[in-house]
């Protein structure tokens, strides 16, 4: 047989089995980096996460579409924009990854966004929480949360429930800020009065000056965003300054009475009002299972609401590779995410084809004891609520 004549025997013989070109490139290996904080200051985030997803694929297996997926983990230490942007660059000039996840705070996500756009890969945030993030890149899907859309719940429902006067207190960055224009801008709105906005620099290891000036204001309530694995510091300062003896309510979003220290923080927390989309807590036959199996892979260990995000990341990654056939070309991955709608182990979720960001319900939670442990109770709800943006 001549050459030419070998050549095209072949080719209509690869079509018949359906191997074209393009299916014999679907069967590489899928590889998604992940870069989260394993170690510094917000470690226990990179610890949930990889927790999580390591579940994912343990309870889904590694193949979907005919393809394999490998993670390839990457420790950022949490704290410098330019050590998560060189480990995205690495990621996906030297490990040819076609997908990448994780990024736990803000400042990470948006080193990390313009490597996304020019390589043209999904990057799915799974964590960091500010607004504007999707807006950096147009291919970052988010599947964590916002800060604005946990927060404006808990403006509303402070100002129906006899709390008049607010002094607010975040951490000054992209997310604290976020908060407090959310919450300052509804709560008014709603008929209450700010007394003060306080920022904190982030990683500050001492809020017992800015507690004073809330003490010194006398609010019904101070409201508080830190970042996860700071809220401990502020709940005990809250207490130890006489806040709470002082007639003085805490509200807070959710990160400040993280699932995954609540065991730490103890009876520090009860009483707490907070907004969030997820506790462990949370009723479902969903979330029961995947408290149950999340704890016995890790020694115990509760998930929180940065496990969900990463779950929820790996759970939309499978499905749009299913959509595709197993093709992952970036644009047809990222075209077949928007839209996506699923029931997480939180509840309904689905990711808004316009903005990229989550659709979800946001819970108004008691911190109670529960056989034992304390835990956040969800006793109120917004459902399918967006993201509702800064002015």
């Amino acid at each position: 047989m001549n050459p030419t004549r070998r050549t095209i025997v072949l080719g209509a013989a690869m079509l018949a089995a359906g191997l074209s070109a393009g299916s014999v490139h679907a069967a590489e290996p899928l590889k998604v980096g992940l870069i989260v904080p394993m170690s510094g200051p917000f470690a226990s985030t990179g610890r949930q996460v990889d927790a999580a997803v390591k579940l994912f694929m343990q309870q889904n297996g590694d193949t979907v579409a005919g393809r394999k997926i490998e993670v390839i983990l990457k420790d950022d230490g949490g704290v410098s924009p330019d050590v998560t942007k060189r480990l995205a660059q690495e990621l996906v000039a030297r490990d040819k990854v076609q997908v990448l996840a994780g990024f736990g705070l803000t400042p990470l996500a948006f080193a990390a966004a313009p490597i996304a756009t020019q390589a043209r890969v999904p990057m799915i945030v799974m964590n960091a929480a500010t607004s504007v993030i999707p807006q950096r890149s147009p291919y970052i899907v988010r599947t964590g949360f916002t800060l604005p859309q946990v927060t404006a719940p808990l403006a509303q429902w402070a100002a129906k429930n006899k709390i008049k006067s607010v002094v607010t207190f975040v951490a000054d960055y992209g997310p604290g800020i976020d908060a407090e224009k959310v919450f300052v801008k509804d709560f008014t709105q709603a008929g209450g009065k700010v007394l003060a906005s306080l920022r904190a620099p982030l990683r500050n290891p001492d809020y017992a000056p800015f507690l004073a000036r809330v003490k010194d204001a006398k609010p019904d309530a101070v409201f508080v965003f830190v970042p996860s694995g700071e809220g401990a510091a502020v709940l005990k300062q809250f207490t130890d300054r006489g806040l709470a003896a002082a007639g003085i309510r805490l509200i807070a979003t959710g990160d400040v009475l993280d699932d995954d220290l609540m065991p730490s923080i103890g009876n520090a927390a009860l009483g707490v009002v907070s907004s969030h989309h997820y506790s462990a807590a949370h009723p479902s036959p969903e979330n029961q299972a995947f408290v149950a199996a999340f704890t016995k892979a890790n020694k115990d260990m509760r998930p929180n609401f940065h496990a969900v995000g990463a779950y929820d990341g790996m759970q939309l990654l499978y499905a749009a590779l299913k959509k595709t056939g197993g093709n992952s070309d970036g644009a047809k991955l990222l075209e077949a995410m928007k839209g996506m709608s699923w029931t997480s182990v939180r509840g309904p979720v689905s990711i808004d084809p316009a903005t990229r960001n989550i659709v979800q319900t946001v819970y108004i939670r008691k911190a109670e004891q529960v056989n034992g442990g304390v835990y956040n109770v969800e006793f109120d709800k917004v459902e399918k609520f967006k993201d509702p943006g800064v002015e």
